[in-house]
C-alpha cells in the first residue's frame, strides 16, 4: 500500500491562514506561525465587534431621539417620550426614529406632541 503523504493539504492550508494574513504588519504576514496566530485573535476582535456594533448604534439613536426631543419640547426626556409612544401604539423602532428626527424635523414633532398628548 501506497503512503499517504500531506504536503498538499498542509500547503493548502498555511496559504488559506497567509492570505487571511496579508496586510499585517511584519512577520505577522510572512511567518506561518506569527500568521496563524494573528488571524485567529482577529478572528476573535471581529467577532466581538460585530457585536458592539450592534450595541454602538443603539446608542447613538438614542442620543439623537433624545436631543430632538430636548429641541422639540424642553419638559419632556427620552424615556417619557418612548413612553408616550407606546401608550399612543406608534410602534416605530429607534432606528427609524433617529431617521426621522435627522431628516424629518416637523414628523418628528408632530410624534412628540402624540406622545405628550398621551401622557
Amino acid at each position: 500500500m501506497a503512503r499517504i503523504k500531506g504536503a498538499m493539504m498542509t500547503r493548502k492550508r498555511r496559504n488559506k491562514v497567509l492570505k487571511a494574513a496579508k496586510g499585517y504588519w511584519g512577520a505577522k504576514s510572512k511567518h506561518f506561525k506569527m500568521a496563524k496566530q494573528a488571524v485567529l485573535k482577529s478572528g476573535n476582535y471581529a467577532f466581538a465587534g460585530r457585536k458592539l456594533k450592534k450595541r454602538d448604534f443603539r446608542r447613538l439613536w438614542i442620543a439623537r431621539i433624545s436631543a430632538q426631543v430636548k429641541a422639540c419640547d424642553a419638559t419632556m426626556n427620552y424615556s417619557k417620550f418612548m413612553h408616550g409612544l407606546k401608550l399612543v401604539g406608534i410602534d416605530l423602532n429607534r432606528k427609524m426614529l433617529s431617521e426621522l428626527a435627522v431628516s424629518d424635523k416637523e414628523a418628528f414633532a408632530a410624534l412628540v406632541e402624540k406622545a405628550k398628548a398621551a401622557l
